[in-house]
């Protein structure tokens, strides 16, 4: 199993990136795929989640309308499409799986994890 993430980078505050997390070795339908990043000092928290199977998607408040997740079942690959980046977005973001129909922002509940990309927002 495994997950890999790709896309982040240093941009301006109001600035675009596209992160990709590449899925291998499980199912994905029968999984969620969740978003997370990591501020130093902060803890791990969701970003973002899509249920492959149900549909089911969620976002993080602070994101709503300025992230927007995709998935591309036949290659195995969810996009988290990043707009008007913030210098608050700045973290280290990881995608992560798990066993599950609906989405759940519980960091414990995920199995696998990629290894994460760092997205840096500064003017």
């Amino acid at each position: 199993v495994q997950l890999v993430e790709s896309g982040g980078g240093f941009v301006q505050p109001g600035g675009s990136l596209r992160l990709s997390c590449t899925a291998s070795g499980f199912p994905v339908d029968d999984y969620i795929i969740g978003w997370f990043r990591q501020a130093p000092g902060k803890e791990r928290e969701g970003v973002s989640c899509v249920s492959l199977r149900d549909g089911d998607l969620y976002y993080l408040d602070s994101v709503k309308g300025r992230f927007f997740l995709s998935a591309s079942y036949a290659r195995n690959i969810v996009l988290l499409q990043m707009k008007d980046l913030k210098p608050d977005d700045t973290a280290v973001y990881y995608c992560a799986a798990a066993r599950r129909t609906f989405c759940t922002q519980e960091v414990a509940n995920y199995d696998y994890w990629g290894q994460g990309t760092q997205v840096a927002v500064s003017s």
